[in-house]
């Protein structure tokens, strides 16, 4: 066997051990682009090369920032700024020469992550009618819901309450950029997949 070949294999196994790491410390709970798998998968794969981050036209990918390990210069998406359109050519995946990011043929194959409501913050759960996050939301009455019901203790107001079906919620985001509950943290964000991952095996 060639020494080149030796040295090549041994840096990908290095990259994909350092990954692992990354995921297990949980410095990675960032949002990825539409074609992400795992985390692990996604950092042995991603060569940090920016062609997916050139081909949105949204500019909703960027690189991840200093404090993200060996996830820096990774793509990323800030929800709150400018969530992914989930545009109907995916350029971003078409893009990735890797195959980091794959295996996305219409919206429904994406799977960023999930959405994830706050009922204390959400002005909804409060008796405020607002359902901005519903009509946001591009696979409206399948990712989102509005459970209509009357608020507790009162006999003449109802609760137009969101509500998240796990299994049809893409994470794209978009309900988050438009939550018209403001800083320091808006009622809905989205639980990305490492995120998820880490969170069950901790069984919280």
């Amino acid at each position: 066997m060639k020494l080149s070949n030796v040295i090549a294999g041994a840096s990908a196994a290095i990259v994909a051990f350092q990954a692992a790491a990354c995921v297990l410390k949980g410095e990675t709970d960032l949002l990825r682009p539409p074609g992400a798998q795992s985390e692990e998968d996604f950092l042995s794969r991603c060569v940090k090369c920016g062609k997916c981050i050139e081909a949105c036209p949204y500019r909703s990918l960027s690189p991840a920032s200093q404090g993200a390990g060996v996830a820096v210069g990774t793509p990323c998406i800030d929800a709150r700024e400018q969530a992914c359109r989930l545009c109907e050519d995916f350029p971003c995946v078409a893009a990735c020469p890797t195959g980091a990011l794959r295996d996305v043929d219409g919206r429904r194959d994406v799977r960023m992550g999930i959405a994830v409501i706050d009922e204390e913050l959400c002005i909804a759960f409060q008796g405020m009618r607002c359902e901005v996050c519903y009509r946001a939301c591009p696979l409206i009455d399948e990712a989102i819901v509005i459970d209509y019901r009357m608020r507790e203790g009162d006999a003449i107001h109802s609760v137009f309450a969101p509500a998240i079906v796990q299994d049809a919620c893409v994470a794209c985001g978009l309900c988050v950029e438009r939550c018209v509950v403001g800083e320091p943290r808006t009622a809905i964000r989205i639980m990305c997949d490492a995120e998820r991952a880490r969170t069950a095996n901790d069984g919280s």
